[in-house]
This record gives structure tokens, C-alpha cells and sequence, in this order.
């Protein structure tokens, strides 16, 4: 069993976000907490990636097509840590 634990901060982000978003969220946290972050892949529609750059610490997870929720991995304690829940902007280089 995996711990999912929140930065504080999301306590100000988790009530302005849709609804549909929140039920996405609670049920990526159902399945990383049953198997981890690695049984996000079998789930095609989170879209799990490794975060590149000054981000690269982080993975990112598809809530919909518009939302993400960022978080780190520590394997040792079998802890999840979730950064934030944000809209994903594209950035042209």
C-alpha cells in the first residue's frame, strides 16, 4: 500500500476545481495508493510521464485534457507527494 500525500497549499486549489476533475483526481489517488505510481500506466488515460527540465523530479498525470496533477516519488517510504493540480499550459520554444 502506498501513501498519497498532499503539499498544503492544495487545500486553497482542491475546492475551485471542477467537479469532473475531482472525481478524476480521487480515483488516481485510489489507484496509486493500491498499486503506485507504476500502476498508472495501465490506465492509457492519465498519460503518466516523467517531467523534463527544471521539473524533472516530478511526473505528470492526465486528470483530462486540460487539467495535471504533478507529483514526486519516494520509493524508499512507498510515498507519493502531490505537488499541485494545475491547468497545462503549452509553451512554444
Amino acid at each position: 500500500m502506498w501513501g498519497v500525500y498532499e503539499y498544503h497549499h492544495l487545500s486553497k486549489i482542491l475546492p475551485k476545481l471542477p467537479e469532473s476533475v475531482l472525481k478524476h483526481y480521487e480515483k488516481w489517488k485510489e489507484i496509486v495508493k493500491a498499486s503506485g505510481p507504476h500502476g498508472l500506466q495501465d490506465f492509457n488515460g492519465f498519460h503518466d510521464e516523467e517531467l523534463h527540465g527544471k521539473e524533472e523530479i516530478h511526473r505528470s498525470s492526465r486528470l483530462n485534457k486540460q487539467y495535471r496533477v504533478i507529483y514526486h516519488v519516494d520509493p524508499r517510504k512507498t510515498s507519493v507527494f502531490v505537488v499541485n493540480l494545475t491547468a497545462h499550459h503549452y509553451q512554444k520554444k
